[in-house]
C-alpha cells in the first residue's frame, strides 16, 4: 500500500536510506531477499538514477524556497 499524500517523503526516506544500506551490502544481503525484493532490485536503481537525473540539476535552494513560501502561506 502506498504512503499517504501527507507523510510519503517522510515515510519513503527512511525505506529508501534502508534500501541504500542494503545495497552497500548486497552481497549478504541477496541471500535472504525474496523473490519479489529480488525482481524489484533493478527497477528502484532504475528509478533512483531517473529520479536523480531528472532533479539533479534543479538547485536545492530552490525547492527549499518552494518549502518555506508554501508554510507561510498555511
Amino acid at each position: 500500500m502506498g504512503n499517504m499524500s501527507y507523510c510519503r517523503f517522510e515515510n519513503t526516506l527512511g525505506d529508501l536510506q534502508d534500501c541504500h544500506e542494503a545495497l552497500e551490502n548486497i552481497h549478504d544481503e541477496i541471500k535472504d531477499m525474496s523473490t519479489y525484493e529480488k525482481q524489484s532490485l533493478i527497477p528502484l536503481i532504475e528509478l533512483c538514477k531517473e529520479i536523480a537525473n531528472e532533479f539533479g540539476t534543479c538547485e536545492l535552494e530552490d525547492i527549499q524556497e518552494l518549502i518555506d513560501n508554501n508554510a507561510e502561506e498555511n
